[in-house]
C-alpha cells in the first residue's frame, strides 16, 4: 500500500505551513496591541519554530538522496 502524498508534497506543505504560522505568530507579536485574540503567542512561535525546522530536515534529507552529478 502506497503513501498518498509523496516526499515532495509533504516537504511544501511543510513549507506553506512554516509560513502560515511564522507570519502569524509575527502578526501577534507585542507590536500589535490592538489585535484581541486568545491564543497563546508563546506556543504558536515555538510550533512555527518546529515546524520550521521539520521543513529544513527534510529539505536536507531530499538533497541527500539527490543522485550525485559526480
Amino acid at each position: 500500500m502506497n503513501f498518498p502524498l509523496p516526499f515532495w508534497d509533504i516537504i511544501v506543505w511543510l513549507a506553506v505551513a512554516a509560513l502560515i504560522l511564522l507570519i502569524t505568530s509575527e502578526m501577534l507579536s507585542s507590536h500589535y496591541r490592538s489585535i484581541n485574540i486568545p491564543i497563546d503567542k508563546k506556543r504558536l512561535k515555538n510550533v512555527a519554530i518546529a515546524v520550521s525546522i521539520v521543513f529544513l530536515a527534510a529539505v536536507i534529507i531530499r538533497i541527500m538522496n539527490m543522485p550525485s552529478a559526480l
